[in-house]
């Protein structure tokens, strides 16, 4: 089963209210199907106003997160929030949801960054509890993490039996988390003590990927919407001469890593996005092909890829 083409985009540095609707406005009239905000404790504007704001602002378009960081809040409180959300906005909410990577910001709170199975542990659990929250009626979980029990009387979204969860990572057990309860699943790079390891973000990487995917979906994987986003410097861009941007980027990871990528990786990597607008229709096309890769976030810059959304957008 193939599953038509999705593109988002992020907001940038936009922080201002007339910039953020007018974003917005242009976004779906473009042709995108979603704003995704970001979760940074930085000079950015707060993704839970901001989506609402731009969900206010338009009429199709969809807004959510990419992604928030659940150890920053109850998923009680969340719950709350995004089922205010997606009724505000008719229904048209991705919840994005991620363990937390940005060990300063913990630092900066006074907020302990645990290992990496606690937070992802406390993710599983959070999951569940939105769930069952969205769902209505009496919630009892009683995990390591999270202890909830009551709010018989709660808001619940108007998408049911919940909006789709956006989950994404690079490790096994995060993608296959993804692969078992999100209905987005998003390929990013796999991280060791804290750096990137280049060699996941390869066509072999990724079939590594795919395939922790597949055996944690079983039956749902052709439900699954798979996402990929560029997770490299410089690596999004339409141009008719595409080898010196990938040569710089390969050039940039062998200098930080040590790892030598040929400009072939680089082009076939699906956190990749160079080249001239008919390349890039066609690298879309076979990365769905290859991988089921449908959804792409195409970051903040609205005019760079919309020759290639026209093209694919619905397809």
């Amino acid at each position: 089963m193939v599953l038509p083409f999705r593109f988002y985009l992020t907001t940038g540095d936009v922080d201002e209210p007339v910039a953020l609707t007018e974003f917005a406005r242009r976004a779906e009239g473009l042709g995108y199907d979603g704003l995704l905000f970001t979760d940074h404790l930085l000079g950015q504007l707060g993704p839970i106003a901001a989506m609402t704001a731009a969900a206010a602002a338009t009429e199709h378009l969809k807004v959510g997160t990419f992604v928030i960081n659940n150890d920053l809040r109850h998923p009680v409180v969340l719950a709350q929030e995004l089922a205010s959300i997606d009724r505000l906005s008719g229904g048209r909410l991705i919840v994005g949801l991620g363990a937390g990577w940005n060990e300063p910001e913990y630092r900066a709170l006074g907020v302990p960054f645990e290992p990496a199975g606690r937070r992802i542990g406390r993710l599983e659990e959070s999951v569940q509890v939105l769930k069952a929250l969205f769902a209505g009626g009496r919630t009892a979980h009683l995990g390591e993490h999270y202890q909830v029990d009551g709010f018989e009387e709660f808001p619940r979204p108007i998408q049911r039996p919940h909006p789709p969860f956006l989950i994404g990572g690079g490790s096994r057990r995060t993608l296959s988390l993804a692969a078992r309860e999100a209905q987005i699943v998003g390929l990013a790079p796999l991280a060791r003590q804290g750096r990137a390891d280049f060699h996941s973000i390869t066509a072999a990487g990724t079939d590594e990927k795919l395939n922790w995917i597949r055996a944690a979906a079983g039956d749902r994987f052709d439900q699954l919407h798979i996402n990929t986003y560029s997770s490299l410097q410089d690596g999004m861009a339409v141009t008719d001469n595409a080898r010196p941007v990938l040569r710089a980027i390969a050039d940039r990871i062998r200098d930080r890593s040590g790892i030598d990528l040929s400009e072939t990786d680089i082009d076939e990597s699906p956190h990749v996005f160079v080249g001239s607008v008919d390349h890039l229709v066609e690298k879309f096309l076979k990365l769905r092909e290859r991988w089921a890769i449908n959804s792409f976030t195409l970051g903040w810059r609205l005019d760079d890829f919309t020759s290639v959304v026209e093209r694919l957008a619905g397809r």
